[in-house]
């Protein structure tokens, strides 16, 4: 009986805990790499950046990818509010993408506080969540078996996702340019 009651009592906090994903509306694209047929992890992540029209909130463990930190860069040239929160044993070369993004005016902070912040996942205008095993890497990108997922229209997922990069964002330190 005791069992049961601590069964429910779990399913309960975790039913209440879980953003609702059957929403109207609700868009899945996914992406491989390497890319058997349809779009690469790569291609995702790109079009992600590529279609947002506010925001773009970015929590990554390892980030050396110079074509999501160009993409990145453009956005904030259109005007799209950027952020980039990152491990910080992952990213502390001198000449990182976080670094060059930083450099360029793109608030970055580093997050030394866990072993390793493993987190890889962008908030996209308050709505659509991507994520997967996908590190902004160009290993990811060219060498490894990897999967990104673009979950659209999404508000209440991406809700949870902002308020965990905002817990990881508070708690991190400010990456002041160097160059």
């Amino acid at each position: 009986m005791r069992k049961n009651a601590l069964f429910l009592a779990a399913a309960l906090v975790i039913a209440t805990a879980t953003p609702n994903l059957a929403q109207a509306g609700a868009e899945a694209v996914v992406g491989f790499t390497p890319a058997a047929n349809g779009q690469s992890a790569l291609d995702v992540v790109l079009n992600s950046i590529k279609g947002a029209k506010s925001q773009i909130l970015v929590a990554a463990y390892s980030f050396t990818s110079k074509p999501i930190a160009v993409a990145l860069l453009e956005a904030k040239e259109r005007g799209i509010d950027v952020k980039v929160v990152a491990d910080k044993k992952g990213n502390m070369a001198k000449y990182s993408s976080v670094t060059f993004l930083a450099n360029k005016g793109v608030p970055v902070r580093l997050n030394g506080n866990y072993a390793i912040m493993h987190n890889k996942y962008m908030v996209v205008d308050g709505r659509d969540v991507e994520t997967g095993s996908f590190n902004y890497t160009q290993a990811a990108a060219k060498k490894n078996a990897e999967n990104a997922l673009l979950l659209r229209n999404v508000p209440g997922l991406a809700a949870a996702y902002h308020a965990e990069f905002q817990r990881l964002w508070d708690e991190a330190e400010t990456l002041n340019p160097n160059y």
